[in-house]
């Protein structure tokens, strides 16, 4: 069942167009992942669905959540949506339950379902044992954590989530990705963006991949990967080793990004890989199987965390 249907989303700021035409859909109960660097689009592109960022106005384009278009019903999605912003918007002055306390009453809880909603938060989160903790006091997971139950106290249809896990230790990133994927088995549907090519492969069942304002890949993160990318890779730290190597070797089955210093060497044979990591210096290079990354580099011609 489609729950989100974006068609034709554009969005302008003074010359720049930070979303360009962009069309997707979300099901019902899945995890999709808006992907990309930096100046992508992905938070663009959200703002402009939860009605914080007025789209460009166009009779071309169609947005359509749960029934709602953000434009004139901004509110009525907002009643069904958690939203988790990038940026740290919790009221340091106050505990853990408190932040949890106001932010119910905007959703007209009782103070009964009030209590029973923030106490089940808190043990989904492992944040019981904080409950009454200052925000000053927590570490930046478990702030993110509260950040997102938060985002919960309204038992939301829709889950948006930017940029979720950034600058956190891989610790607290996979719990929060198993946090997520519960959520979906609970019926939630989430949107979320990410930079972190391992966690849009761990917890997305559809991931959308962005570039300067435009999708140029969608897809199930596994099928793209087996579709588009060699199964290995080597990364060799030191290009100019691979000189003596490289011409003995049946290059149709590889294929090379090679700049000056650092070499990647795609190839679904492992057995030739290994043919090539023997004859290099022990710690010059290692060999490991193909990721999103290598789709982006693959895709755009340069990884998703360059400048």
């Amino acid at each position: 069942m489609r729950v989100i249907h974006v068609s034709n989303l554009k969005k302008t700021f003074a010359s720049k167009v930070a979303a360009n035409n962009i069309s997707f859909d979300v099901n019902k109960s899945t995890c999709v992942g808006l992907l990309g660097p930096n100046g992508a689009g992905k938070t663009t592109a959200l703002s402009m669905l939860t009605g914080q960022c007025n789209r460009d106005l166009s009779e071309q384009t169609t947005v359509d959540i749960f029934g709602f278009d953000p434009i004139n019903h901004s509110a009525a999605i907002k009643y069904i949506t958690g939203i988790v912003p990038q940026v740290d918007n919790l009221d340091k002055e106050l505990t853990v339950e408190q932040n949890l306390h106001i932010f119910s009453t905007f959703h007209g809880l009782s103070k009964k379902q009030r209590l029973l909603r923030i106490s089940e938060l808190l043990d989904f989160f492992d944040l019981t044992d904080r409950r009454q903790s200052p925000i000053k006091s927590l570490s930046g997971g478990m702030r993110r954590r509260l950040i997102i139950a938060r985002a919960m106290i309204n038992s939301p249809k829709l889950l948006i989530l930017d940029e979720p896990t950034t600058g956190l230790d891989p610790q607290v990133r996979h719990l929060i990705w198993d946090r997520l994927h519960q959520l979906k088995r609970q019926q939630v549907t989430i949107l979320l963006t990410t930079h972190y090519m391992e966690e849009a492969y761990e917890i997305c069942d559809k991931i959308i991949i962005m570039h300067e304002g435009k999708i140029i890949q969608t897809g199930a993160p596994r099928e793209l990967l087996q579709k588009q990318v060699e199964r290995y890779v080597i990364s060799v730290s030191q290009s100019k080793l691979l000189q003596d190597i490289l011409p003995d070797i049946d290059q149709t089955q590889l294929r090379i990004d090679m700049t000056h210093e650092h070499s990647l060497i795609y190839c679904n044979n492992i057995e030739i890989l290994h043919y090539i990591t023997d004859r290099l210096p022990v710690g010059y290079a290692y060999i490991r199987e193909a990721n999103l990354e290598d789709l982006f580099l693959k895709i755009t011609g340069r990884m998703i965390n360059d400048d």
